[in-house]
């Protein structure tokens, strides 16, 4: 079953890190992203660019309109994602808790399971 693991980012958080933290988080990064290949549950993952960079669009009395904002209220972002196939609830959450981020106070996860998928590879 295919889930998403949301990487929710607290910008402060992460301008506090040391230079040896950051560096702690980036290499655990490579590192899960190694062993979930290695299993052969990786999908896929993305960074996403900082929301100032967002655009949203909405229906607006039934005309799509486009606008910088306005954006939720709220220090934490979408910070990019992976994608992992894996055999149960339990496995993704033993994966999300290997994600070096879940170890710094400020920072999380969220894991949903996915409902419908093209990856257009078929």
């Amino acid at each position: 079953m295919k889930y998403l693991i949301l990487m929710q980012i607290n910008p402060t958080v992460l301008e506090q890190l040391t230079p040896e933290q950051s560096k702690l988080v980036q290499d655990g990064h490579e590192a899960f992203m190694a062993h979930i290949k290695e299993r052969g549950e990786f999908v896929g993952t993305q960074a996403l660019a900082d929301p100032s960079q967002s655009k949203v669009v909405r229906s607006v009395a039934g005309t799509p309109q486009t606008s910088d904002g306005p954006f939720a209220e709220a220090k934490e972002f979408l910070g990019g994602f992976y994608l992992v196939d894996v055999e149960d609830e339990a496995r993704v959450l033993e994966l999300a808790r290997m994600i070096p981020d879940t170890s710094i106070d400020g920072l999380a996860v969220e894991v949903r399971p996915v409902m419908f998928s093209d990856l257009g590879d078929s």
